[in-house]
């Protein structure tokens, strides 16, 4: 029998994800929102090659910037599974598009505007280098990485996100911080309800073997177990 506890993380996971990407949905707009205006953002100071970060609620959407105001992302994306027409596909990705590609697992590396990729968010630019020290890849090389990605591809939220791609593309590694301490959380609050379990059951332990614990004792054993039981 398999291990329930990574499925139900990469579950919980790909819940989460979704608010990465998905829009805020606007009343009467028939589900999808209104893009921000071309303009809105200062390109200037962005070079090719150059790592964008846009922080969300809950984790951080990546791109490589491609220059001309074009960055190359990964997200998730059920169209490119169903057609090859690549004026369709290129269209800005709806919600409904998004959120069917997380459940398939399907995704694509397109090419946005830093305004559809940001979409009013605000933007880091090489952040990560700080991390990879003397791993940071020359700009053209980082962007051709990117620009030979473009098209359809697998896409997990625990093995191949939008993280990946950039720091396979910029760093050389394709690694996702953001996922493996979602997964250390989600082990220590594992390995912190074995522990109250562990210890209530020490604690029936030693009532049985050596008779009925002092009043005081019972608290410390009985609180924690019904903690667990909530949690």
């Amino acid at each position: 029998m398999k291990n329930p506890v990574p499925q139900a993380a990469s579950l919980l996971l790909e819940k989460l994800m979704l608010l990465v990407h998905v829009r805020p949905f606007l009343a009467g707009s028939g589900g999808e929102s209104t893009p921000p205006a071309p303009g809105d953002y200062d390109t200037s100071c962005f070079k090719r090659g150059d790592l964008l970060e846009v922080p969300r609620t809950l984790f951080v959407h990546f791109g490589i910037y491609l220059g001309e105001n074009r960055v190359a992302h990964l997200m998730p994306d059920i169209l490119p599974s169903l057609t090859d027409d690549l004026q369709q596909i290129q269209q800005v990705v709806t919600n409904k598009r998004l959120i069917l590609g997380v459940i398939a697992r399907t995704a694509s590396v397109r090419v946005d505007t830093v305004e559809d990729f940001a979409y009013g968010g605000s933007i880091l630019v090489n952040h990560m280098d700080r991390l990879f020290e003397d791993q940071v890849l020359g700009s053209e090389e980082a962007a051709c990485r990117a620009e030979k990605l473009m098209g359809a591809t697998a896409y997990s939220l625990l093995w191949n996100n939008c993280e990946h791609f950039v720091t396979y593309c910029r760093y050389g590694a394709p690694v996702s911080f953001q996922t493996d301490k979602f997964c250390e959380t989600v082990k220590m609050i594992i390995r912190d309800q074995r522990s109250v379990l562990a210890s209530v059951l020490v604690g029936l332990a030693s009532i049985v073997c050596l008779g009925v614990a002092p009043s005081t004792t019972l608290p410390t054993i009985f609180i924690p177990f019904f903690l667990w039981m909530a949690g």
